[in-house]
């Protein structure tokens, strides 16, 4: 079994995501006392697809998350470059194509998708073990339609420095309390590893920026554990002057 490192180098995070996949979405259940369904419900609010509408869930895994885009008549598709993940969401949900979601394997950094394929793109706890994020912010940019929008649901920095340290710690120890379920429990180091050395809240958003989206805002979930970000593609593009 497999774990990777903070170099995220794509092949290490597939494989190690492989080999978790079975368990997955029980085990972050567990991880976070039930808090992931509270986030996915921010995020289907704050994607707000509409009928007719098609998203792109990025670093979907098993596509918990994905069927929630389709309740209003959008479509969606799932995309995850782990094929272990994005087999074992086809097993759940008994098919490649099920209600309006479609899976799709593919590489962050490098979507197989048309130019402004995509009225909204979001990716839920998955930019964080991108090898680029801007990059992949980038790419994300070039498949949404102008005018269209960005949800990013990553971990970040709990506002509250007590509950800061606390957290910290409780990071440290949760592999150990995951053992007994997970068959890879390496791989939950990398988590709590890839999450410390993620940038806060402020710092995302200028990144965020810095890949081309406009009107680039957050707001924090569960004390800042989680931040939700948000944003959208300009319109039109932005003329460029002469010298």
């Amino acid at each position: 079994m497999t774990r990777a490192d903070l170099a995220k180098q794509p092949r290490e995070v597939a494989a190690m995501f492989d080999g978790v996949a079975r368990r997955y979405d029980l085990i972050n259940d567990l991880l976070s006392l039930g808090q992931d369904r509270r986030w996915r419900k921010a995020v289907a609010r704050a994607v707000n697809a509409q009928p007719g509408e098609r998203v792109l869930d990025l670093a979907a895994g098993t596509g918990t998350s994905s069927a929630s885009f389709v309740t209003r008549g959008a479509t969606c598709v799932a995309c995850d470059f782990s094929l272990g993940m994005l087999a074992q969401g086809a097993k759940q949900r008994h098919g490649p194509d099920v209600g309006g979601v479609r899976f799709v394997a593919g590489d962050a950094l490098a979507l197989p998708f048309r130019d402004a394929s995509f009225d909204a793109v979001t990716i839920s706890f998955g930019l964080r073990n991108v090898h680029d994020p801007r990059a992949g912010l980038e790419e994300m940019l070039r498949v949404t339609k102008p005018g269209g929008r960005l949800v990013v649901c990553e971990f970040s920095a709990p506002t509250w420095a007590p509950f800061r340290a606390t957290y910290d710690a409780y990071l440290q120890h949760a592999p150990k309390l995951i053992s007994a379920v997970s068959s890879n429990p390496d791989s939950y180091v990398y988590l709590a590893e890839s999450i410390r050395a993620w940038p806060g809240q402020a710092e995302l958003a200028a990144l965020v920026g810095r890949a081309g989206w406009e009107q680039v805002g957050w707001r924090n979930l569960t004390g800042g554990i989680v931040a939700l970000h948000r944003a959208l593609r300009p319109a039109r593009k932005q003329a460029t002057s002469s010298a």
